[in-house]
């Protein structure tokens, strides 16, 4: 191909095959849009077809980005048909490609009806949402738009003393919500204010016989359980099992001393799943609903009531819940009830975000560990939302990773590729000089520039330039690049580092000594950029292009990587926060 140097293949890591596939969609995007192709949306590409490239998605950037601009060079130099003519020759089919066709990576759901699909999504309202709930949004929400369907957004909030609620979370998770849907969910259900319903089934199932109050000790019952034994509570008349049934609920018993349990066989293979508990008594106060109540129905009693109730039709779920599975189909068929079709996913570890949960980040904010829900070091969708991870990219993730019961382990880069294809063709280029050195410039001849125009965007997705003010003669060059003694200051000139002062040899490029980023210092204002890196918060100062920054924004820094402005518009020092490179 014109313009690309074979000796990527020979100087690099990389195999022939990856550079072909690289090439092949650089190639193809160049095709699309005209000689305007964009590294971002090559690796979303090439990532969706090789998905064992995703854990180096960092390393890959770097190459993709060469053969674009490789690529772009071709189209526009050589002209439209010639890029064209090497694609047909290398790989005809990627010729055929139709824009803006997006894989979803979702299997059909089993018996589903268009316009009859109901699913749920239920979370703890004990904080606001995370990138792991970002699946469960995603994947139910893309397939009741598949199927016409609704979603039911149900706070599964009856736990109030291992996992109590914030009053707070139920709005942080509905805003959660509407930031990576683009809408607000079908229906939306808080379990503590439908108390009485649940209830009035616990006692319909011990009147009908087919549950009974437990007094049994934990481990005097797991006893029993274990060796396929009756309890001595399960042969009580349905006379005995309500009468303790009012003594659960009028307080009169105290907590740990009576669960209502559901009626199986002790002999099924699963111990589990043998009289397994429904309610329990719980005197904890609920920071919705008081004290009102002193019996709590347990998850799988609950959470099969409503389903039941709220017509479901399809449960989305962790492999891990099998057995809830199990137990509420036990269920169902006591009240000869029909149990929803049942799909599970297995585990995705994100490798950055491996040891968080909402608990133990609860915990660390209320220490003081981290700054609110919202620090950037946090895998909340709030804190993701705030450095700039646009929604659109998220759920492309998460569809394109699709159902599977296979446990996935991949890094942040993937999500960041995913993102990096979305907000690219928006996100406006500036300098950001870290660890910066002044030094004076001098020019050809006296062959002096008074303004430089750069463009906002490196293609035309944004039109427009950016016109920096060369008058006073002094740039900003990072410290580490003063150790070339030959460079190029992007987008104006080679020049030769003289002690304190560079001078320009050439604006036409002579060879392929180093490009690196500079700022006149007309146009420089003081920056802080704030990395999350792990626990950690790395802070680097510089100086920053004081061209129309805009609070919320997110621009790409030259040769540092994307980030969002967090400070005023006309603050004396800019503050970024990193996104990612």
């Amino acid at each position: 191909m014109t313009g690309v140097s074979d000796s990527m293949v020979d100087g690099s890591d990389w195999s022939i095959d990856i550079v072909a596939i690289v090439r092949k969609y650089s190639l193809q995007n160049a095709v699309e849009y005209n000689g305007s192709g964009q590294p971002g949306s090559v690796l979303g590409r090439i990532l969706g077809e090789r998905t064992d490239l995703r854990k180096n998605a960092k390393e890959l950037k770097k190459l993709v980005e060469t053969e674009v601009d490789a690529a772009n060079k071709l189209a526009s130099e050589e002209g439209f048909d010639a890029a064209r003519k090497v694609l047909e020759e290398t790989n005809p089919e990627a010729l055929n490609r139709q824009k803006q066709i997006r894989r979803t990576g979702l299997k059909e759901l089993p018996n589903a009806k268009k316009g009859e699909v109901v699913l749920r999504f239920a979370p703890n309202p004990n904080g606001p949402l995370t990138l792991g709930h970002a699946r469960g949004v995603t994947i139910n929400s893309e397939y009741a738009n598949l199927y016409d369907g609704k979603v039911v957004l149900r706070f599964d909030d009856t736990d109030s003393k291992v996992k109590p609620p914030i009053k707070e979370a139920y709005r942080w998770i509905e805003s959660d919500y509407e930031w990576l849907t683009g809408k607000k969910p079908d229906v939306i259900i808080r379990a503590s204010e439908r108390m009485d319903i649940y209830l009035e089934y616990a006692e319909k199932m011990l009147g009908e016989g087919f549950g009974y109050v437990c007094k049994c000790s934990a481990a005097e019952f797991k006893k029993l359980r274990d060796n396929s034994e009756e309890c001595s509570c399960r042969n009580k008349t349905e006379q005995e099992n309500l009468s303790d049934w009012i003594l659960m609920n009028d307080g009169s018993l105290g907590e740990g001393t009576a669960v209502v349990r559901v009626k199986t066989s002790v002999n099924l293979p699963n111990p589990a799943l043998r009289d397994w508990p429904a309610l329990r008594i719980q005197h904890s106060l609920h920071p919705m609903v008081g004290n009102k109540y002193k019996v709590w129905p347990l998850l799988d009693f609950q959470s099969a009531i409503e389903d039941y109730l709220q017509g479901v039709t399809h449960i989305i779920r962790g492999k891990d819940l099998m057995d809830s599975t199990r137990k509420q189909t036990l269920l169902y068929e006591h009240f000869d009830w029909e149990y929803p079709e049942t799909l599970y996913w297995g585990r995705v570890k994100i490798h950055e975000f491996g040891s968080f949960s909402t608990s133990g980040m609860r915990k660390d904010i209320e220490k003081g560990v981290f700054n609110g829900w919202d620090d950037p070091r946090l895998p909340t969708l709030r804190a993701l939302q705030r450095r700039g991870f646009d929604a659109d990219a998220m759920k492309d993730f998460w569809i394109d990773l699709g159902l599977t019961q296979k446990d996935i382990s991949v890094s942040l880069q993937t999500i960041e590729a995913f993102n990096s294809s979305v907000i690219d063709e928006r996100c406006e280029r500036r300098a950001f000089v870290r660890d910066p050195e002044l030094l004076d410039i001098e020019f050809i001849d006296g062959n002096y520039l008074s303004t430089l125009s750069i463009k906002r965007h490196p293609t035309s997705h944004i039109e427009g330039d950016r016109i920096w003010d060369l008058i006073d003669r002094k740039i900003y060059l990072e410290k580490k690049d003063l150790l070339k003694k030959e460079i190029r200051l992007k987008d104006f000139a080679d020049v030769e580092i003289k002690k304190q002062k560079v001078s320009v040899q050439s604006y036409e490029r002579l060879d392929k000594r180093a490009i690196v980023h500079w700022l006149p210092i007309s146009m420089a204002k003081k920056a802080i950029l704030t990395i999350p890196e792990g626990d950690k918060i790395v802070i680097q100062e510089g100086m920053m292009e004081d061209f129309e920054l805009i609070k919320g924004s997110i621009v790409q820094l030259e040769r540092v990587g994307y980030a969002i402005i967090e400070s005023e518009n006309n603050s004396d020092i800019i503050q970024l926060l990193w996104l990612h490179g």
